[in-house]
């Protein structure tokens, strides 16, 4: 009975022991990350839809002017060239003077607007002798007739050649001004003060563009020209202005292939805010379109990428936020296509979703 008894007494200090090492202690409490007021205020989220996938194809290209508004500026006369008042790439307004010549063939009209002048002058005073004459019945009035005949003719003449001088800007001293035909750019010039123009010259001495409306000429591969349709919205971007995109729609689709570039044509109108865009930059366009099915759509800016993997944070309230892993299928600029990890109607955190992240997964 003794043995039985400290058996007993054994068994229930081991019992009493380890009862006493599973008891929970007061220190260690779970704490849960809370979104503080400054931080909240500051946090922006976005609805998890679904819609239609839109994708992008990249192409590059060059600005042109537009052709309905671009005039080529011929000499109509050759001689020596007295002054050029602009440079390539000045802003002319319609009749401003570009380049003063002067040449041999002015100096005819002078003579022949002299000659109409003087034939005017006589055939007045023919008509004048003519009626006296007739009135004094000294001739017929077959006179008269011939003579108002040659007075008319002479007008005729004299208003044909002040019509010459006034198209061609034609002015004493045989000059002949070259004026702007519109408003617009300067685009190419091929002409310098002292250059000799010969009469038969057949090539344009200025270009004249208006640019407020501009050209994107796109290269389109083969294997991508099925996808080109006419209406795509388009974005370009140069060089010269990378962070700026310039919107635009296809117009033109040119069905013929190019043999240099092996490659078709296309046309792209775009506004041109500021004249920033130029002729012959180099441009990077590009078109999109959408797919014949929906996946759920996100901004792009509410993606995180770590450990090789992509993440959102879904935030539910302020005490209620969760990191969620997601598959891309696709990200066209701002918006991203999720494949895999999010349902529609789900917020997620689209600014201090790094910060919170880096919180919850320290």
């Amino acid at each position: 009975m003794r043995l039985r008894g400290k058996q007993w007494l054994t068994s229930s200090l081991i019992l009493f022991l380890l009862s006493c090492s599973h008891a929970p202690k007061d220190e260690e409490k779970q704490e849960t990350f809370v979104l503080s007021d400054t931080m909240l205020k500051t946090t922006t989220t976005s609805q998890a839809e679904k819609q239609t996938v839109k994708n992008v194809l990249n192409f590059y290209g060059k600005i042109t002017a537009d052709n309905n508004k671009l005039t080529e500026v011929f000499p109509v006369v050759g001689g020596s060239v007295v002054s050029v008042n602009v440079e390539l790439g000045d802003y002319v307004h319609k009749g401003q003077v570009l380049a003063v010549i002067r040449s041999i063939e002015v100096a005819d009209f002078e003579r022949q607007l002299m000659d109409a002048k003087s034939d005017l002058l006589i055939a007045k005073n023919n008509v004048k002798v003519t009626q006296e004459l007739y009135e004094g019945k000294l001739n017929s009035e077959r006179d008269v007739l011939e003579a108002n005949s040659q007075l008319e003719k002479a007008k005729s003449q004299l208003n044909r050649i002040q019509e010459v001088y006034k198209i061609y800007n034609l002015h004493s001293g045989s000059l002949y001004e070259v004026t702007a035909p519109m408003d617009g750019f300067i685009i190419q010039k091929n002409i310098n003060q002292d250059m000799m123009l010969r009469s038969d010259k057949s090539d344009n001495i200025f270009d004249i563009a208006d640019i407020k409306n501009v050209w994107a000429i796109v290269n389109v591969n083969e294997i991508d020209i099925n996808l080109v349709k006419l209406g795509m919205d388009a974005q370009v971007t140069t060089l010269s202005s990378s962070d700026k995109v310039f919107h635009g729609k296809i117009d033109k689709i040119f069905n013929i292939i190019d043999p240099e570039t092996k490659a078709m044509k296309v046309r792209v109108i775009l506004p041109n805010p500021d004249n920033m865009l130029k002729p012959e930059m180099r441009a990077t366009i590009k078109l999109s379109y959408e797919e014949n099915y929906k996946k759920i759509e996100i901004p792009s800016t509410a993606l995180i990428f770590d450990k090789s993997k992509y993440f959102v944070m879904i935030f539910k309230d302020r005490n209620n936020i969760e990191t969620r892993q997601v598959e891309v299928l696709r990200q066209v600029g701002d918006v991203t296509y999720i494949s895999q990890g999010l349902k529609r109607g789900e917020k997620v955190i689209t600014h201090n979703q790094l910060l919170i992240y880096d919180a919850l997964n320290d």
